[in-house]
């Protein structure tokens, strides 16, 4: 399990001598075989800028910095993995804020790179390999002529051909979960937001957040190109917009319009579900998926990360059980970090949340965030850290009729009660 690191060419190497050490929370620890898994197809190794690499003599135990100007590794693994924990790393430049990424530990073992994860969904439908970007390029041309005036295309033709998003690359090829934003505006400041930050943040914003308000027929007309088979799930709330509850008359209206003419398919929300009266208005309307952002159950971290405006996590709990009342599938879009999600008052806190709002599944993503600053964001753990291997373990034995995965699903069955 030898420590990976990379020069300032970017160069990868494998350390002869010093093992991989690994982060949880604030402290560094030593990697165990059973938490390690080859490095995953689609996988990513990037340097972490401004760090150093961190190893260890596994004669004495001694966790040390590597001699000379060499940077951590992590890896940037592709959906449908938890990850474990976070590189070994020291900061050179404590100022300098790492990009938006969810860096994973990797080391070199047996000739090859393992990872510190493990695999908590089926990714072959989120595998970048198994979207074909001419493909994209000809079905982008196809729509945007097809719909000349309708302006999400054209902003959905951006995310699916230079940010490469898979979510708008579906909705042009037609297929599994496709994007449909539609708000600019949000009523959270979330702290690692990926589309809008403030300038004194620190923080590189990757994306560009939508900057109009779409017409109702300009989003009825990308739910019905959509909405063509059984299987398929057209989302509002993609990372490239604000909240979209807070546009719920547009989402309203195009779901009544688009029911009124198929019943095919599955109409979803991501959201961060604090607009309790927005999204019951937005479920009666006839919504099935309904897939809310949370970091925590726990209001002071909760509110430390996303900054609600006008809106607690009760509101968020109280939209949770009104749509699953109503017969819509449930799940949450579960933010994790090593050494915070792995907590005890985090993990009871989670356990009694998930009970109380009927949820249907959790979805396991690997928060995006430079660690050193969310650590210094949210409050210090309470009690033990269990560690991410046996939190999946805690839920799966804990909440049995929960699926525990990273993706949307569907439901069973489709009844609902209108």
């Amino acid at each position: 399990m030898h420590l990976v690191y990379a020069d300032e060419n970017n160069n990868v190497y494998d350390h002869p001598d010093l093992y991989g050490v690994a982060r949880s929370g604030d402290n560094l620890v030593e990697l165990l075989e059973d938490e390690l898994i080859p490095l995953p197809p689609g996988a990513t190794l990037v340097g972490l800028p401004s760090t150093r690499a961190v190893g260890m003599d596994p004669d004495t135990g001694r966790m040390m910095p590597l001699p000379g100007n060499y940077q951590a590794v992590g890896a940037l693994l592709p959906q449908g993995y938890t990850r474990f924990y976070v590189p070994g790393y020291a900061k050179t430049d404590k100022t300098q804020m790492l990009p938006l990424f969810g860096y994973t530990a990797v080391v070199w073992k047996d000739g090859g790179f393992y990872v510190a994860a493990s695999q908590s969904d089926d990714a072959e439908r989120w595998n970048p390999d198994n979207c074909d970007r001419k493909e994209v390029r000809l079905q982008v041309d196809r729509l945007l002529e097809a719909y000349p005036d309708n302006r999400l295309y054209k902003h959905l033709s951006h995310c699916a051909l230079e940010y490469e998003c898979l979510t708008s690359s579906n909705t042009f090829l037609q297929r599994w979960e496709g994007a449909v934003p539609v708000s600019f505006a949000c009523n959270a400041g979330c702290f690692g937001c990926i589309s809008e930050q403030p300038d004194d943040s620190g923080f590189v914003s990757p994306q560009t957040r939508l900057q109009f308000k779409p017409t109702v027929d300009e989003v009825v007309e990308i739910m019905l190109e959509h909405l063509r088979t059984p299987e398929s799930i057209i989302s509002f709330g993609q990372g490239c917009e604000g909240e979209p509850s807070t546009q719920a008359k547009t989402i309203v209206e195009a779901i009544k319009q688009v029911r009124e003419r198929t019943s095919m398919g599955y109409i979803n929300i991501n959201t961060n579900a604090g607009l309790s009266d927005h999204l019951r208005a937005i479920t009666d309307a006839g919504l099935d998926l309904m897939r809310v952002s949370t970091i925590s159950a726990l209001d002071d971290h909760y509110n430390a990360y996303y900054r609600p405006r006008g809106y607690t996590l009760a509101n968020v709990e109280k939209s949770l059980k009104y749509a699953a009342s109503k017969g819509v599938y449930t799940s949450i879009n579960y933010l994790v970090f090593p050494g915070v999600t792995d907590r005890e008052e985090e993990i009871e806190a989670m356990i009694g949340f998930v009970r109380r709002t009927g949820l249907k599944l959790i979805q396991m993503r690997n928060l995006n965030i430079d660690p050193d600053a969310y650590l210094s964001l949210i409050p210090k753990a309470q009690g033990e850290i269990y560690g991410m291997k046996t939190l999946l373990e805690i839920f799966r034995e804990e909440l049995p009729d929960v699926v525990v995965g990273s993706f949307t699903h569907v439901p069973p069955n489709r009844q609902r009660q209108l």
